[in-house]
């Protein structure tokens, strides 16, 4: 029998065992995890699964990213789920700590907060094929350790012990087995070969692990990465946080795309909350705008045209809202669309250059001193020449901000699932070449088992909420058979996974991300590109 292009096993049924028995296990209660558990009720009228969530709070990378500035770089009428439209949101771009809200209010209205289970970590999910379920370990954590992340966890266990990160840990059964861990959870560590870290009497933190407990007042900040989320911070620092200087550690530039503002301003935001049609309206038209942008990242006559016109007009926005001794130094080397660009606010990155105390610096950091940091030579633009600025190597320094993003082709790590044949996902994607699934949701080898966000399933233009939608959509088909009892188990077919990976990697190669020696986080150390849907 087949179903959606899966292989489906007819019911067998089930034992029940020492063990805690769940129909569905979920992992992660970010935006995906609240979409799967809201459209399990609304679709199927089911509510026999439960969230568990690592963190002590529900929101995901809302949640967790505190950092002064943070923001949506979608607008919100589009970065929201279709089925819970919010017609009041206090600008076309909120803040973090409103969809933070938003997404409560969703948990709230779907009736999904008992079935979140925060501080609870999953590390070992293993496929029992004698009794066609997934063995789950789970452990419950110390409160906020689960905020820590895998790297500063593990630290604590081995300096502290199994008590100061664990209460307990339970086994239970699951028919099925959701992931909807996002990609932007675990934090990159300190960048290798910088010396002396240990040797630092100020403090050191990811911005995704924002320390809202230091003065920053009259103290002298340098901060490693020029991405979304530095350009959302850096201009804090000095305007709310009062830093006496910020030095900005940039690798290459990024394009800057400037925000948006809302027709209308204030009685714009009115007519989208009272106006019956006009919020429906805003949705459509962000969202066909935000597909149009597609044209810059395929190859052809027609894409270069659109990419270089659109280059010409950010460098003109560059020139205009920045110092001049930047331009050299802001203008990047390769085409838009290789990596992701940045939407800046009119008091975002750009314009903190125009402040004094923001100095920004493509010298890359080479050692770090008790009290300051020690910077090498400047790395871009490629044979660029050095300016006077470029003599000063040692900048002093009292806290360092990493802003050098997250551990994005390391999918599901530090989970470890185990399917059929007694392999790891991990081994199995490796095994073909990188991080690949069906569709970015199904494995061979892995039944029952489907990742919501999963691999090259990132468009680097559109919504995310767009794609989880869809996903979560695409898995409850799948799952519908299991939950009546019409089948046991969905499993993909190997032919049609490995099929669909290669379909996905020789279109991947058609655009912008193969061009020009294009170089980002969406590739792992062996150039695959396992993060964007081509």
């Amino acid at each position: 029998m087949q179903l959606y292009g899966n292989k489906i096993c007819k019911n067998n049924g089930y034992s029940p065992s020492s063990f805690t028995y769940i129909p569905i296990a979920i992992i992660g209660a970010g935006e995906s995890g609240i979409c799967m558990g809201a459209q399990l009720k609304q679709q199927l009228g089911f509510d026999q699964f439960r969230i568990y969530e690592r963190q002590s709070g529900w929101g995901g990378t809302w949640w967790i990213n505190r950092y002064p500035g943070v923001a949506c770089d979608v607008p919100a009428a589009f970065y929201s789920f279709s089925f819970a439209q919010n017609k009041t949101w206090t600008s076309l771009y909120p803040p973090g700590p409103e969809i933070v809200k938003y997404l409560d209010g969703v948990s709230a209205s779907y009736g999904l907060i008992d079935k979140i289970q925060l501080n609870t970590d999953v590390t070992d999910c293993s496929w029992n094929e004698s009794e066609q379920v997934w063995d789950i370990t789970i452990h419950n954590l110390v409160p906020g350790t689960g905020d820590l992340s895998s790297a500063d966890r593990a630290e604590l266990l081995e300096v502290g012990g199994q008590e100061a990160v664990y209460i307990s840990t339970e086994r239970i059964k699951a028919k099925t087995l959701i992931s909807c861990v996002g990609g932007l959870v675990e934090p990159n560590a300190w960048p290798n070969g910088v010396e002396g870290k240990e040797d630092f009497e100020g403090e050191i933190f990811h911005s995704a692990r924002w320390r809202s407990d230091l003065d920053f007042k009259d103290k002298n900040i340098v901060v490693v990465g020029s991405g979304c989320s530095a350009a959302q911070f850096v201009p804090e620092l000095t305007t709310t946080y009062g830093a006496k200087r910020v030095t900005q550690v940039m690798r290459t530039p990024p394009w800057v795309v400037p925000k948006e503002v809302l027709p209308f301003g204030d009685r714009g935001l009115w007519m989208v909350a009272h106006v019956p049609g006009v919020a429906k309206a805003l949705r459509l038209i962000i969202a066909a705008k935000t597909e149009y942008d597609w044209r810059f990242f395929k190859n052809g006559e027609f894409n270069v045209k659109e990419r270089e016109k659109e280059e010409r007009r950010l460098l003109r926005v560059m020139k205009k809202t920045t110092p001049e001794k930047y331009h050299e130094l802001l203008t990047p080397n390769y085409s838009i669309g290789c990596k992701r660009r940045i939407f800046d606010a009119p008091d975002g990155g750009y314009n903190s250059l125009n402040n004094e105390k923001v100095q920004l610096t493509s010298k890359q950091l080479v050692k770090v001193n008790a009290k300051s940091v020690t910077l090498g030579k400047r790395t871009y633009p490629p044979g660029g020449k050095e300016g006077p600025e470029d003599e000063k190597n040692e900048v002093p320094a009292d806290i360092i901000v990493l802003g050098n993003g997250f551990q994005t082709t390391q999918w599901f790590h530090p989970l470890k699932v185990v399917g059929r044949k007694g392999q790891t996902l991990q081994e199995v994607m490796d095994s073909r070449g990188g991080s690949q699934m069906y569709m970015g949701a199904a494995m061979d080898q892995f039944p029952n088992f489907f990742t919501i966000f999963g691999p090259n399933t990132a468009t680097g233009h559109s919504s995310v909420i767009l794609a989880t939608e869809n996903m979560v959509n695409y898995t409850i088909k799948l799952i519908e058979p299991v939950l009546a009892g019409d089948a046991t188990t969905v499993e993909v077919m190997e032919k049609a996974e490995r099929t669909w990976a290669k379909e996905i990697q020789s279109k991947i190669n058609d655009t912008v991300w193969h061009k020009g020696g294009c170089q980002s986080w969406y590739f792992d150390k062996k150039g695959w590109n396992s993060t964007v849907y081509p």
